[in-house]
């Protein structure tokens, strides 16, 4: 017996080469890609990353009274909000805004039934809370649109160093948290 020696077929031999071939387009665009989106990522193209300062733990706005009539007559709203910085340098909260208020102010108190001192930041310490309420310091919501039919009250906290946060502030209550 003699063995007979085979040769490959024209296309059994070409198959491996058309592979390469074929696949050398996308592999190179890719690697291409790749190079181009770490140099713009190396020139600050892609930003920095950070994370998460501050966080809103609490937010409720009691409602003035448990009729229009008297709610309109009572004027300002309080606030009772927990800001807590996550890191180690103090922040301030220098603005509060609400679309259902002309204006909101910040204002500093020593403790309940001392007069209140309109200012213009208050301290979130570092690593610390910030508790806003109608007896310590607060943001006071002045000559409101009537939000006591509403669920929720829209504010926007404006910090020094991180930035505006909006949140939605639960109605509650007269009085309670």
């Amino acid at each position: 017996m003699t063995a007979v020696a085979r040769r490959p077929s024209a296309a059994g031999r070409g198959w491996l080469s058309e592979l390469a071939r074929s696949a050398a387009g996308p592999v190179i665009c890719g690697t291409v890609l790749i190079g181009l989106l770490a140099a713009w990522a190396a020139a600050g193209g892609a930003g920095t990353l950070t994370r998460v300062r501050l966080e809103v733990t609490a937010a409720a706005v009691p409602m003035r009274a448990f009729t229009p009539r008297a709610a309109a007559a009572a004027g300002a709203a309080h606030t009772y909000l927990a800001v807590r910085n996550l890191t180690g340098t103090a922040d301030e909260l220098i603005a509060v805004r609400s679309p259902i208020a002309r204006h909101v102010v910040l204002v500093r108190r020593d403790g309940p039934g001392s007069p209140s001192v309109v200012v213009s930041a208050l301290t979130v310490p570092a690593g610390g809370t910030l508790n806003l309420s109608p007896f310590t310091d607060d943001a006071v919501l002045e000559d409101p649109a009537p939000f006591e039919n509403s669920a929720e009250v829209p504010l926007t906290l404006v910090f020094r160093h991180a930035g505006q946060v909006t949140i939605e502030a639960s109605v509650t209550a007269p009085g309670a948290p």
